[in-house]
């Protein structure tokens, strides 16, 4: 009884020295967000949605989210970014991408979807990133990664008037947005 103990106690040790989320990740597919209040770090979800991940991949190598501001952020629902001009109708010089909804993932907090005019097929550089759970979204946007780590950062971001639809008065912008390799 006593070794089992001892081999017991040996288990909870190692599990417990063993940080949360420390599963490795894939630097080809993470992103590093960083904003005025800290790094946010991102996993990719190419399983889920390889051209979106691919079109994200591409805008960051660029540069392209460099100084860009979260334009409308939603407390309690979603921080939203990507848009050079700022409005929420802009995008970049690449095409917009057919839809790859998916039901293997969910809208929970942390989850970064893409984000879309009425048209399903017309997200290209906008994303949003999850305070909460919000079910209504499921199977409707296209779901490219989650935070791993960071989130503190992205709650602290600069609201948006509810009425306004979530538009931010001077918001907080991307400082830098790269990849891990």
């Amino acid at each position: 009884m006593l070794r089992f103990l001892s081999a017991l106690a040996v288990m909870i040790g190692l599990f417990a020295a063993a940080p949360a989320g420390a599963a490795q990740l894939d630097p080809a597919n993470t992103v590093y967000l960083d904003t005025q209040y800290g790094r946010a770090t991102i996993k990719l979800r190419p399983d889920l949605a390889p051209k979106h991940v691919e079109q994200i991949k591409t805008l960051v190598k660029r540069g392209f989210y460099n100084g860009i501001v979260f334009h409308r952020v939603i407390d309690g629902f979603m921080a939203q970014t990507g848009d050079p001009t700022g409005t929420g109708t802009g995008g970049s010089d690449l095409p917009d991408l057919k839809a790859e909804f998916t039901n293997k993932a969910k809208f929970v907090r942390g989850v970064v979807g893409m984000a879309r005019s009425s048209d399903p097929d017309s997200a290209n550089s906008q994303f949003f990133i999850m305070y909460a759970p919000q079910a209504s979204l499921d199977g409707q946007y296209t779901i490219v990664g989650e935070v791993v780590s960071g989130m503190e950062a992205i709650d602290k971001l600069k609201k948006g008037d509810a009425g306004d639809n979530g538009m931010v008065s001077k918001p907080d912008k991307i400082i830098k947005m790269q990849m891990a390799k």
